[in-house]
């Protein structure tokens, strides 16, 4: 199919379509390191979406004063905080697959229901309405752009390179990488190995929550509104 639309429009491979199919990716490429540790170790997670949505819509009302009695919070303290969710979330996924031995596919089925719900009632205090019309700040630091001569690469390409080169270098240079890896293939070598399986676990998980949580800051972000179906 790619070869025929080449051929039939060779414009598909300018750098410009490139871009914008990079452009489009990006966030979902940083979704998408967050659940691939989790298959690396034999699991997934089902609430993935749901947690981005959630982190969606703190970072649309933390920003833009849905509730004018906390104030408007900065971009940065706003990440932080969505971070911080999303790795409390995730934490619980990890504890219940490392500790109850439940099937993360089991688990996070569970969590993804109860994240949706806490996020339907969360939105439901913002006015139940659709988050627009956020702040400049905001909006460049999901759009905006460098511009290098005449050409432009937007931020959110180069934030999805940055989290990929994390997770690239967590994943082949450290000591919890090759442990991610050992568990992912045998579980009980890895523990006999010397492995703590259960901090491991509990690791990888919280560390999913995190990218959940930017690409859920992100996304609404990207798209300039966020409601509780989000992700």
């Amino acid at each position: 199919m790619l070869v025929a639309i080449i051929i039939k429009e060779p414009t598909f491979l300018s750098i410009r379509n490139f871009k914008n199919i990079l452009t489009q990716s990006s966030v979902r490429t940083i979704i998408a390191l967050g659940v691939a540790g989790l298959i690396v170790t034999q699991g997934t997670d089902l609430s993935a979406g749901r947690q981005v949505g959630l982190s969606a819509v703190i970072s649309a009302t933390n920003v833009n004063k849905a509730f004018p009695t906390l104030g408007e919070f900065s971009i940065f303290t706003t990440i932080l905080i969505v971070v911080v969710v999303g790795v409390v979330i995730a934490s619980i996924n990890g504890i219940v697959v490392a500790t109850l031995n439940v099937h993360p596919f089991i688990a996070t089925m569970g969590t993804m229901t109860i994240v949706y719900g806490i996020n339907s009632l969360y939105y439901d205090k913002a006015g139940a309405a659709p988050i627009s019309g956020f702040v400049e700040r905001y909006s460049k630091f999901a759009q905006g752009y460098i511009q290098i001569g005449s050409y432009t690469i937007p931020y959110l390409i180069i934030y999805a390179a940055i989290a990929t080169l994390i997770m690239w270098t967590l994943w082949n240079k450290t000591k919890f990488g090759k442990n991610v890896f050992a568990v992912g293939g045998n579980p009980e070598a890895a523990k006999v190995s010397g492995v703590n399986v259960v901090l491991t676990l509990m690791g990888i998980y919280a560390l999913s929550g995190a990218y959940y949580a930017f690409g859920g800051f992100l996304e609404a972000g990207r798209i300039g509104s966020a409601t509780n179906n989000l992700g």
